[in-house]
């Protein structure tokens, strides 16, 4: 009868050690962690590291403990005894259990809600950013809240327009909450940036990242520009679809005019809100540096056309504003928000919420029930 005792002793702490360890997450977080997603799956390879420890702390417990050589059994008459005896393999079960719940905890369970769909007061908006060779010249007067989002300092060298006109758009993403944006680059032709989106995050990174390398600067496609920033509103069901015409020049190169892309956007509701960076026939740009290495610069004609920013506006309900310098650009780009409606928008956002610390709990107080049970309990001696 005692031959069986210690088995069955130890399969019924094992039984019950398990049954508390998985008691708490499951009745806190049964469903969610059946369906759960592991963030890091590669830390369940670890599991077979259980096994191993289990069998040392219970099976191996005994081989592992001293012995000493005697010249009689009496001793072994008055050995260990009682209830005890037959629970020191308690302390292994609990120190496996609670390794193999760490290790799950380790692995992130993650438990995907369903997208929450909230109804957010907002306008559709894309911005049409003119990124031709003129867009080099400078542009001064850059106010402090813009500094941060300016380029690195390159010595004695003078902000450019288009490091304004990036800082100007980034400061206005920042502002931003239930507005979704999107963002058309042009030159000799004119690209999708981001179709009218609320993750400023990703516009932020796309708009710090252009450039008047990226695409053909030789040529300022204000018709294309427009043409193409229609086609991202023409689904749009906001009440406000917006515009907002970023550019330095004339209408130079592309395949559609600018008074036909005015047309379509009247046709999908759309206002046109032209910005002429810069003031003038002329501008400042850096022609290299001279002999001490600060940078040159000098005059350069740069053909603007203000009536055709104007007329594009006003055949759209539109503004026009000029910006001779960043401080104008900023509050230029800020004051089209002031004078739109808004209307509802549908936003979904799916949350994740991470389960691993309905595992971490229980895990850890096994492992701190080994600890206890043998320091104060299943003492062993020697």
């Amino acid at each position: 009868m005692t031959r069986w005792l210690r088995p069955t002793v130890g399969l019924f702490a094992l039984l019950l050690l398990a049954l508390l360890g998985v008691a708490y997450p499951f009745a806190a977080r049964g469903d969610e962690l059946m369906h759960a997603r592991w963030s890091e799956p590669w830390a369940l390879a670890a599991l077979v590291l259980v096994p191993v420890v289990f069998y040392r702390a219970v099976f191996g417990e005994d081989r592992r403990t001293p012995r000493l050589r005697l010249g009689t059994l009496m001793p072994l008459v008055v050995g260990p005894a009682g209830p005890r005896v037959f629970l020191r393999d308690v302390p292994g079960i609990a120190r496996s259990l609670g390794l193999l719940l760490c290790i799950a905890a380790l692995a992130r369970p993650l438990n995907t809600l369903r997208p929450m769909t909230t109804d957010e007061e907002g306008i559709d908006i894309v911005v049409a950013l003119d990124l031709s060779g003129s867009m080099r010249a400078v542009l001064d007067n850059v106010p402090e809240d813009l500094r941060s989002y300016m380029p690195p300092s390159r010595g004695a060298a003078r902000p450019t327009r288009i490091d304004v006109a990036k800082a100007v758009l980034r400061d206005f993403i920042a502002r931003r909450k239930t507005d979704r944006i999107g963002m058309v680059a042009f030159g000799s032709a004119a690209y999708v940036v981001s179709p009218p989106t609320l993750d400023y995050h990703l516009l932020d990174e796309l708009v710090k990242h252009m450039d008047i390398d990226v695409i053909d600067p030789n040529g300022t496609a204000i018709g294309d520009a427009l043409g193409v920033a229609v086609a991202r509103l023409r689904r749009s069901t906001a009440k406000s679809k917006v515009i907002i015409l970023l550019t330095d020049g004339d209408n130079q190169g592309g395949r559609l005019a600018p008074e036909y892309g005015a047309k379509l956007a009247n046709e999908v509701g759309a206002h046109i809100y032209s910005i002429q960076i810069g003031q003038g026939e002329t501008a400042e740009i850096q022609d290299g540096f001279d002999l001490f290495g600060q940078p040159r610069y000098v005059r350069a004609p740069f053909r603007v056309n203000p009536k055709l920013l104007k007329d594009l506006s006003d055949k759209t309900g539109g503004h026009m504003y000029v910006a001779s310098d960043a401080r104008g650009l900023q509050a230029s780009v800020h004051d089209v928000l002031d004078k739109l409606e808004k209307t509802k928008l549908s936003a979904s956002i799916a949350h994740f919420e991470d389960l691993y610390r309905f595992l971490l709990v229980p895990g850890v107080l096994l492992l701190a029930l080994d600890a206890v049970l043998r320091a104060l309990v299943l003492r062993r001696f020697p």
